[in-house]
């Protein structure tokens, strides 16, 4: 038997625990999950003979070894600032890894560690990041291997509301963590490279220089760049490509009417507002506008921004609430805290709600020194609110490379992505059976 170790039982572990006790008796697997909230861990495990649920302190070495120790893998689901000592502590014991986030320098610096472990620990094999590495490696292995040169590569993806839950102003819902939203794009400029020329987008504009992609079917999207496009270069073996951009996709209208957040200076999480526990909405922004006794706090805001009363940004901060007297209720927070409570009241998936991921690249390339252009795109709808589309795009990566290693079919070892054919191969494939899969297609170049 095969001993699988979870760390995290949070709403990002549901689809992965599950598809995992889909396999656990043809794959002979015993599946134990961990988490602080050891009732959050038995709920997800749903009483299944193969799986077992524990509370772990996981901040704790020894706890965290208790269960390491005789485990043939472990996955790790907590915060990401966290995965290095669950790492660092698998390596020592000799047992692979599996995480769904950035891989850290502090994790890189173990990769000999591992190596001389005979250990694999594989990063990034989520979603964003995750498919979207092998997704695109895919498509760039196939074009070099025909003998093209890539001299341009774009990549969006989004977590969005779906279509037949979409019924705000805003066209959004939270599908993921909502600190992570409100802080987007800050921690300084948008780096990217455009037809060789280096490109900086600060964070005071990065809601104001928007890409728009359409994808059919699904009509029109709004793109803003990601913080750090360049790296991505290395990572794909692609050094001296001309152009590399990646970027966050949002429905159109989104952007222009977050950046009012951005300008106001609400999104901030580096100081307190003072008294934050007695604070209505209508007193937070009220406390971001110049003092004047006399207008309204909807006049100073119009006034200070520039928003014509029947501008359509207007219906989406009047729809959120903002001028409402309604307590916010938190004690010592910061700004961005208290926007992200008024957004979560508002923006959080209901029961009956499903969501929608949407990924998109652009491949151009030469070949036969003529100019081509690839396109792919990706469109998954949840299945409920529980799994989620952010769930399973994040959680079935994870299982089915969980599977292929123990299997013995991934024989890689190291701190790695899953950016070799030996692992994005067959998860793709697997993937496809989900639903998980893309369509691609190659269209006539246009040069601006």
């Amino acid at each position: 038997m095969k001993k699988i170790v979870i760390f995290g039982a949070g709403r990002s572990s549901t689809s992965l625990i599950d598809y995992l006790l889909s396999i656990a008796n043809d794959q002979d697997l015993n599946i134990v999950v961990l988490d602080f909230d050891e009732e959050l861990a038995k709920s997800k495990i749903n009483n299944h003979p193969k799986a077992s649920a524990f509370y772990i302190d996981a901040t704790k070495r020894l706890e965290r070894l208790k269960f390491i120790h005789d485990a043939n893998l472990v996955i790790s689901m907590l915060p990401a600032h966290m995965h290095f000592e669950v790492v660092k502590d698998a390596i020592s014991e000799k047992v692979h890894v599996i995480t769904p986030s950035y891989v850290t320098k502090e994790i890189e610096s173990l990769h000999e560690d591992a190596i001389n472990n005979n250990v694999l620990v594989l990063n990034e094999m989520g979603l964003d990041p995750g498919i979207d590495h092998m997704s695109a490696k895919k498509i760039i292995d196939e074009i070099q291997e025909n003998g093209g040169e890539l001299t341009g590569f774009e990549s969006f993806t989004g977590g969005l509301v779906a279509p037949e839950s979409d019924d705000n102003p805003w066209n959004y819902k939270f599908t993921w963590n909502p600190r992570n939203v409100v802080l987007a794009g800050q921690g300084g400029a948008a780096k990217f490279i455009q037809e060789g020329k280096y490109k900086y987008i600060p964070y005071n504009k990065l809601f104001r220089r928007t890409e728009i992609i359409e994808i059919e079917g699904y009509g029109k999207f709004e793109g803003y760049a990601n913080r750090d496009s360049l790296s991505y270069r290395s990572i794909y073996g692609l050094d001296d490509i001309p152009t590399m951009f990646r970027g966050t996709l949002r429905k159109i209208g989104f952007c222009r009417a977050w950046n009012v957040f951005v300008q106001l200076g609400v999104t901030d999480d580096s100081y307190i507002i003072e008294g934050s526990e007695d604070m209505t909405n209508r007193e937070f922004f009220n406390s971001f506008l110049a003092y004047n006794p006399h207008d309204s706090v909807e006049l100073k805001l119009r006034h200070y921004l520039g928003i014509e009363q029947d501008d359509y940004i207007w219906e989406k901060l009047v729809w959120l609430g903002i001028f409402e007297d309604k307590k916010i209720g938190l004690k010592n927070a910061t700004p961005a805290q208290m926007l992200q409570k008024i957004l979560k009241d508002k923006w959080s998936l209901s029961e009956d709600d499903k969501d929608m991921i949407v990924m998109w690249h652009k491949f151009n390339y030469k070949l036969n020194q003529v100019d081509k252009e690839i396109r792919s795109h990706m469109v998954y709808i949840g299945k409920d609110s529980q799994f989620t589309a952010m769930s399973d795009t994040v959680g079935l990566p994870l299982g089915v490379a969980a599977k292929l290693l123990l299997n013995g079919e991934i024989k890689a070892k190291g701190v790695l992505l899953p950016i070799t054919k030996e692992i994005y191969q067959p998860v793709l494939r697997e993937l496809k059976e989900f639903g998980v899969s893309f369509t691609e297609k190659e269209v006539t170049p246009v040069f601006y």
